[in-house]
């Protein structure tokens, strides 16, 4: 459960851009992962469930910065 809450807390310091490059790489490794466990097992099957969640967490913490830039943003213009 630590490693979890780990790179939960290790997202926080990343920027909108890096959070976007992240997810473009994550998305590429798991489209590979996919197709590899297509041809022939994988080792862990796992690591697929895995990394969708792991970019599930990175999409959600984009969209909290987002929306908290969009906060502000708005709230300078009152």
């Amino acid at each position: 459960m630590s490693k979890k809450i780990d790179f939960v807390n290790s997202l926080k310091d990343l920027n909108e851009m890096d959070l976007k490059a992240r997810i473009q790489e994550d998305e590429l490794r798991l489209q590979k992962l996919s197709f590899a466990h297509t041809i022939s097992p994988l080792e862990n099957p796992m690591s697929i469930r895995a990394l969708r969640k792991d970019l599930a967490r990175l999409k959600t913490e984009l969209a909290k910065k987002r929306t908290a830039g969009q906060q502000l943003q708005s709230s300078e213009k009152k």
